[in-house]
């Protein structure tokens, strides 16, 4: 259920609102919008009718929701939700994050971070702890690699975007990630999810390799009931039957998703692609379908990358990348 409040409802209309809404024993989410807050409330059985709330002071009117998803519809919230991460405002500016799949040692990752800051980079991605398909993987090096990130972000300041792959692991990913990566394995573990809810820290969400949209979109559900509203959703590619590319990018699912929800859309082509030189061409198309933003795996040694470094893109290739993806948006009309 949604209460759109008047343009001119007062802060003390909009608290008495959320009140009565908690004295029904029911969660009340304020979501300020350009022109009115709408209070999103959650938790109703059906007991609770739009009757309680009609006739309360400042309010406009009351509508049913009818997305298995609250608080991540476009019936919630119209406008697009924007945050900051250091100094690039997600949802509004156009973001790269890039960075080797796995954080390497400390004279590697302050390499390739310098690299990549020199090109304009300013959200800089690396696996501390890697989940890995196979046990004899490289599994990531752990709170090691956690103090490398921490000395990248303070060394270069640069926002770090890295991988939380358990709840135990939560806090300590926290005191140095600006970003909290959930990985395409971990985006149906709602115990994750709930406890992700609790950190105010933003929280980038990759699609599940066999998720629908209204499964994906239910996941994002469950950080934003806890009260994290910072949510990235990143379409990472999906499993199908091809054999020609790691996964099948999902290039619908952009414009798709951007129509039901008012969360920022990230697209990683990296994942999807599995080679190299199917990056730059796929990242294109998601900057043509709409995405804001691009999750790159970048690394200027790939042959020797310590993971995934067949599909890592080389630091030197991003300038062209990035002028590309100026004139596509330029064409497009999304620029400002």
């Amino acid at each position: 259920m949604l209460i759109v409040m008047k343009k001119a409802a007062t802060p003390a209309e909009i608290d008495n609102v959320c009140k009565v809404v908690q004295s029904l024993n029911l969660e009340s989410h304020p979501m300020p919008g350009a022109q009115r807050t709408a209070i999103c409330i959650t938790g109703n059985k059906g007991s609770v009718t739009k009757d309680n709330f009609s006739n309360l002071p400042g309010v406009k009117d009351v509508i049913r929701v009818s997305k298995p998803y609250k608080l991540v519809s476009r019936e919630t919230k119209i406008e697009d939700t924007t945050f900051k991460v250091g100094d690039v405002t997600i949802g509004k500016d156009f973001a790269v994050i890039a960075g080797p799949c796995s954080v390497e040692e400390e004279s590697i990752t302050l390499r390739i971070a310098e690299k990549l800051k020199a090109h304009g980079i300013n959200l800089f991605r690396a696996g501390a702890f890697k989940p890995r398909t196979g046990p004899y993987s490289f599994q990531g090096l752990g709170e090691q690699g956690l103090e490398i990130l921490a000395k990248v972000k303070q060394q270069l300041g640069l926002s770090i975007v890295t991988e939380v792959i358990d709840i135990e692991k939560i806090e300590m990913v926290a005191e140095v990630a600006d970003v909290l990566q959930v990985g395409t394995r971990n985006m149906a573990n709602t115990s994750l999810l709930k406890k992700l809810s609790k950190i105010n820290k933003p929280v980038l969400l990759k699609r599940g390799m066999s998720a629908t949209l209204d499964e994906y979109l239910q996941a994002a559900e469950y950080i934003m009931l806890g009260g994290n509203y910072q949510v990235i959703l990143c379409e990472r590619g999906i499993r199908t039957f091809n054999d020609h590319c790691r996964n099948t990018l999902d290039i619908a699912a952009i414009p798709t998703l951007q129509e039901r929800t008012h969360l920022p859309i990230f697209a990683d082509p990296s994942h999807a692609a599995g080679r190299t030189d199917l990056v730059a061409p796929l990242s294109l198309a998601c900057v043509a379908a709409g995405a804001q933003g691009l999750l790159l795996e970048a690394h200027d040694d790939a042959a020797n990358a310590y993971s995934d470094g067949q599909q890592a893109f080389h630091p030197d290739n991003l300038y062209n990348l990035q002028q590309k993806i100026i004139n596509v948006r330029e064409g497009l009309c999304l620029t400002t």
